[in-house]
């Protein structure tokens, strides 16, 4: 593991993290969207990481390794829709209510998003704390060259 792969894989992680929290915040800004393009109820997405696999090369192609966008850490491999039921609630006077007064509404659990959004956060401040370390020794490491 070279100087700063450390570095690298928590940036990658703030990122992936990064679009985990973008589409939380997504899911629960429609958690009452009863009607898309699709004319459904707002599907709850999430996000699915994956390892990226590190590259070793040797020394001489150092300068070629910076380049490469396939340096460890993790990435987002896709977002996918939960294809759980939708709820139903009792509201004959909604516009999309069907000829039994219910309406399909989005199959998005605020408690279950927020739960999820606290995750998130404490990882992406986890890999600030790591950035913030692996900064700090750097800082070190360049002092002790000066002595």
């Amino acid at each position: 593991m070279g100087f700063l792969d450390s570095m690298h894989i928590s940036a990658s992680a703030l990122t992936a993290e990064r679009m985990r929290m973008d589409t939380i915040a997504q899911n629960m800004a429609n958690a009452s969207t009863t009607r898309t393009e699709n004319g459904e109820p707002y599907r709850r997405r999430y996000v699915v990481f994956q390892e990226r696999e590190q590259n070793t090369v040797p020394f001489g192609s150092l300068f070629l390794r910076a380049k490469q966008t396939n340096l460890g850490g993790v990435r987002v491999a896709y977002i996918g829709e939960d294809q759980s039921e939708f709820k139903y609630d009792y509201n004959p006077a909604h516009p999309d209510a069907d000829e039994d007064g219910y309406v399909r509404m989005p199959n998005v659990d605020v408690v279950q998003e927020m739960t999820d959004m606290m995750a998130s956060y404490r990882a992406y401040e986890a890999n600030i704390t790591a950035l913030n370390t692996f900064k700090d020794m750097a800082v070190k490491t360049l002092e002790l060259g000066k002595s």
